[in-house]
């Protein structure tokens, strides 16, 4: 291919791919995670926020906005303190945030433009990759397969820092790929590369946890190639030595923050993660590639719609798969390209091995989670790149499923927000005219965040300025929540609705009705309980003065 070809491909599929990734940034609601990187992005902490008092729904807009002054140190307290997660992303984003700050930008797109704009340089960093590994014409295949990829487009709209590490390991690979290359051709030993893995190593461990699960997937493959090499290298002594100091050299970058990753492991907020059942890692693992390659409506649809995707993924899945897998055994005999194959797939190979082992040996499951799986996704779509690019027809159908794909991504067809805050607050919204207190039980911080991404999607969904918020400690009897309740003030009106979250409550023990204040009380109305996960969401209808008490008085009657 020639250059101006080169270009004028790579720049027509980097503007597909970016309008996928920018497109509807804030048509989704944030949801708790998400609301997670808010927090700490805007320079704040959960000390910030009101709890166990009652505060008008609209202060939200204070709670998330953007806090001047805020040093990258005191964000990586906040985070050592509060959280789970290293801290170079989100002080990124408080830098990226204050830059935008004075922008008239609604705050969500804000929030969700850096990773959207991450996951389109990713394309190009693919593009280098292939194109080291394979060819020129190669790396462009496996850009446009990214750019099409819904999952990758669904990594590029979560307000979190998963398409930052993904970047990171695209380029750590490169620099694997490069070394692989002066391993077995004796190139000149082109230190630049080993300088370029250990900065992104290094980098990538302060960004996301799991990119120790990328490292040590690259040592092990850095290993395989040096031994399988060991006869043939001029230079063997040398490689040896490099990898090594580079190895060294990254581990002492991250020994400032070493003891915090500890504590982060030992701390409640990872032990939501369920222990695996029998051989769910193993196809939990395939349903997540499924998924990187096409995603159709299953998610809150009807039965039929559901079934009719289903199919169509798994049906599709099959068909190419076996073509793609055939042709890579093919590839696996070609010389040239042997090395490039086995280096991908070692790592790729590595990293999924780790996740059985987190799963099995730990009992955290973290196959259950497909966006985890951007640890391996780079390699992924580089060998499935390479293994569908001389199947013509296969790969045109390929690329007109992964649009169709995108399009349902990003119109939140597919890949919906965990907890569903959008439905939450429709399903709250029944009386617009009449005014809601969300108050919301929380056990740890999680459950903040949890309640705030409802209480966000809810002010999104109402414009009632009379709503209201409050966050209750649990420490008290779900029968007695009038004794808790009886403190706080109450909407000034006749009546309103009170919609009542708790995690992990049974429905059984909401309190049939209650009384906040000596005139105001509430009845619980069975005809709108739901429940998002973990989250159960329960209303009930409060009324002041004599016919609130007429009410209360007549259900305890007929309770007796």
């Amino acid at each position: 291919m020639k250059n101006r070809q080169i270009y004028l491909y790579l720049t027509a599929i980097i503007c597909l791919g970016a309008i996928f990734r920018f497109s509807h940034l804030n048509l989704k609601s944030l949801w708790l995670d998400e609301i997670i990187t808010a927090i700490f992005s805007l320079g704040r902490s959960y000390q910030d926020i009101p709890l166990d008092t009652v505060f008008p729904l609209q202060q939200l807009q204070d709670i998330f906005t953007w806090q001047p002054g805020v040093s990258c140190s005191q964000i990586a307290d906040n985070l050592a303190n509060d959280s789970t997660h290293p801290p170079l992303f989100f002080c990124g984003m408080y830098g990226w945030l204050g830059w935008l700050n004075s922008w008239d930008i609604d705050w969500i797109i804000k929030l969700r433009f850096l990773p959207a704009l991450f996951g389109v340089v990713s394309i190009i960093a693919i593009y280098i990759v292939n194109s080291a590994a394979f060819s020129t014409s190669s790396g462009i295949f496996t850009a446009l397969i990214m750019s099409l990829s819904p999952f990758a487009v669904y990594l590029s709209q979560e307000a979190r820092h998963y398409t930052l590490p993904m970047l990171l390991i695209i380029l750590s690979l490169f620099a694997v790929i490069k070394i692989q290359k002066n391993i077995f051709f004796d190139h000149d030993s082109q230190f630049r590369f080993w300088l370029l893995w250990i900065i992104a190593n290094t980098i990538g461990l302060y960004t996301h946890y799991f990119c120790i699960l990328a490292f040590n997937a690259e040592i092990i493959t850095l290993l395989l190639l040096i031994y399988r090499g060991r006869e043939k290298v001029i230079n063997f002594q040398k490689i040896c030595l490099h990898l090594i100091f580079s190895i060294i050299t990254v581990i002492i970058g991250y020994l400032p923050w070493i003891l915090t990753t500890f504590s982060h492991v030992r701390k409640s907020e990872t032990n939501w993660l369920p222990s695996p059942q029998h051989v769910e890692p193993i196809y939990q693992t395939l349903l997540n590639w499924v998924l990187m390659i096409i995603t159709f409506p299953v998610e809150n649809q009807p039965l039929t719609i559901q079934i009719f995707s289903g199919a169509v993924m798994v049906i599709f899945t099959l068909v190419i798969g076996f073509q793609i897998i055939r042709n890579l055994i093919k590839l696996w005999f070609h010389q040239e390209i042997h090395l490039s194959i086995f280096t991908l797939g070692s790592f790729g190979f590595f990293v999924i091995l780790q996740f059985f082992v987190i799963a099995y040996g730990l009992g955290k499951d973290i196959t259950i989670v497909p966006r985890y799986s951007f640890v391996y996704y780079p390699s992924f779509c580089a060998l499935l790149a390479i293994g569908l690019e001389k199947l013509k027809i296969s790969k045109y159908l390929f690329l007109i499923v992964g649009i169709i794909s995108c399009i349902f991504v990003v119109n939140n067809l597919a890949f919906q927000k965990p907890f569903f805050p959008d439905q939450v607050a429709k399903n709250m919204n029944i009386e617009p005219d009449i005014p809601v207190m969300l108050v919301i039980k929380y056990d740890n911080y999680q459950d903040v965040a949890g309640g705030l991404s409802f209480a966000v999607a809810l002010n999104q969904e109402r414009s009632n300025n009379q709503d209201s918020l409050a966050f209750l400690k649990n420490s008290f009897d779900l029968a007695n929540l009038d004794q808790k309740l009886s403190n706080f003030s109450t909407p000034n009106k006749s009546q309103f609705h009170l919609w009542f979250i708790g995690s992990s409550i049974e429905r059984e023990d909401f309190a049939k009705n209650f009384q906040i204040t000596t005139t105001t009380t509430c009845n619980i109305d069975t005809n709108h309980h739901h429940r998002t996960g973990r989250f159960p969401y329960q209303l009930y209808r409060c009324k002041s003065g004599d016919q609130g008490d007429q009410e209360v008085r007549s259900s305890r009657s007929q309770e007796f």
